[in-house]
């Protein structure tokens, strides 16, 4: 990598060798909009709003008789994301017999549409119960699928706290609805 001089910049203070990365759509992710505002069903919660759309509007990648795969709108990783039942349930002990098996059945799909449409070679896979777990949207369980490479914890995440995605979220799910195998 080649040094360059700090660029001159009037009224920014001393310069610095920093190239900036602007990611002004993450204002909204940080800053909470349009997250559910209860915890029911009608409390505005996109996991029950988002079957209603198009799959390409809602960006589903497949739909089953009691979950759907559903691109993460905030990915750490190209190709995230996540296993939802339609049923509006906070746990995994609330979730049917049939619900945990399609569950199940989703999550090794998306496993192998991930392989096959990006070469993901590793996965992080699970749920965060609870808002002390972490769950953003604690009141509608879903599952992570989150693909994993070789080489793709760099410095932006670790320094910069920010993400690069070499792809749209509307060609992604293009590309994992195709690789969505069929229901065996």
């Amino acid at each position: 990598m080649q040094e360059s001089e700090p660029m001159e910049q009037a009224g920014a203070g001393a310069p610095d060798n920093f190239q900036r990365l602007w990611t002004p759509h993450r204002m909204a992710y940080i800053k909470g909009e349009n997250k559910p505002t209860g915890t029911e069903a009608g409390d505005g919660c996109p996991f029950c709003v988002i079957p209603a759309m198009s799959d390409e509007e809602g960006l589903i990648v497949a739909r089953g008789t009691a979950v759907y795969a559903v691109l993460n709108l905030y990915p750490y990783n190209s190709g995230h994301l996540m296993v939802c039942p339609y049923r509006h349930v906070s746990d995994y002990d609330e979730l049917d017999a049939a619900e945990t098996a399609e569950l199940g059945d989703f999550t090794q799909r998306a496993l192998k549409a991930l392989r096959k449409a990006s070469g993901a070679q590793g996965f992080n896979v699970g749920m965060n119960l609870g808002e002390v777990a972490g769950a953003g949207i604690a009141a509608h369980l879903h599952q992570h699928v989150v693909p994993r490479w070789g080489g793709d914890t760099n410095f932006m995440p670790v320094v910069a706290r920010t993400k690069v995605l070499p792809q749209l979220l509307r060609d992604t799910r293009e590309i994992l609805a195709d690789a969505w195998p069929a229901t065996p």
